[in-house]
């Protein structure tokens, strides 16, 4: 009578392959997921600069906002997010700039968006992700 099963030491190989495998994939897996998050920040960055610019066309200026989940003036609603809910936006003469942080899984993330003038393109910096 034949016994049917594994060796221990087909067990072992196995397990050292999976282990081989996981370190390789657990960064990589992190990586995506740092990525998807900052999406959530462009996002609130890019409403940021669309609001702010309709201001400036109604007001001949843009505003100081400083916000936790919510503005009225620019009418950005941060509440559903859950990594960037927070942000601040600061005028300097006909430019501004909007800075958004992440929040828990998050932390460490920043997206930061630099509007020189109405007439110039606005250039957008992400913190805390790599390529």
């Amino acid at each position: 009578m034949k016994n049917q099963g594994f060796t221990l030491v087909e067990l072992v190989i196995v397990i050292v392959i999976v282990g081989i495998l996981s370190i390789v994939a657990v960064p990589i897996y992190r990586g995506y997921t740092r990525k998807s998050m900052l999406t959530e920040g462009k996002s609130l960055i890019s409403a940021i600069e669309k609001q702010e610019k309709i201001y400036y066309v109604e007001f001949a200026k843009y505003i100081d906002v400083s916000a936790t989940s919510f503005s009225p003036v620019l009418d950005i609603d941060a509440r559903a997010n859950k990594y960037f809910t927070a942000f601040q936006v600061t005028v300097s003469g006909s430019a501004f700039t909007a800075v958004t942080t992440g929040t828990g899984g998050a932390t460490g993330i920043g997206v930061t968006l630099s509007s020189p003038d109405i007439r110039q393109k606005s250039v957008m910096t992400e913190t805390g992700v790599s390529d």
